[in-house]
């Protein structure tokens, strides 16, 4: 596969000292941006199935007339969250 190159980044000069005062041992300032963009990539695909399964979820509840309250929603969301903490403090 070929590779492809990002347009040159200008930054202030602070940034870049901020940046290549975190990079790990042996990692390049290139390395480090690509996987900047790489996690912001991949967070914002995230976000856009999230927002079109809220969508679609909407949708379907308007075309169906079935909705679940918030109350419910929170009522579950509190299990949940009870089963998980006991779930931790067990181990």
């Amino acid at each position: 596969m070929k590779t492809a190159t990002f347009p040159p980044l200008r930054v202030d000069p602070e940034l870049r000292e901020a940046a290549e005062n975190v990079l790990s041992d042996g990692e390049t300032l290139s390395k480090f941006a690509e996987q900047a963009i790489r996690y912001q990539v991949e967070r914002r695909q995230a976000e856009a199935a999230f927002v079109a399964r809220g969508l679609a979820s909407r949708d379907r509840a308007i075309e169906t007339g079935m909705y679940v309250s918030a109350d419910d929603v929170l009522k579950k969301m509190v299990i949940a969250r009870t089963k998980a903490r006991n779930r931790k403090t067990r181990t």
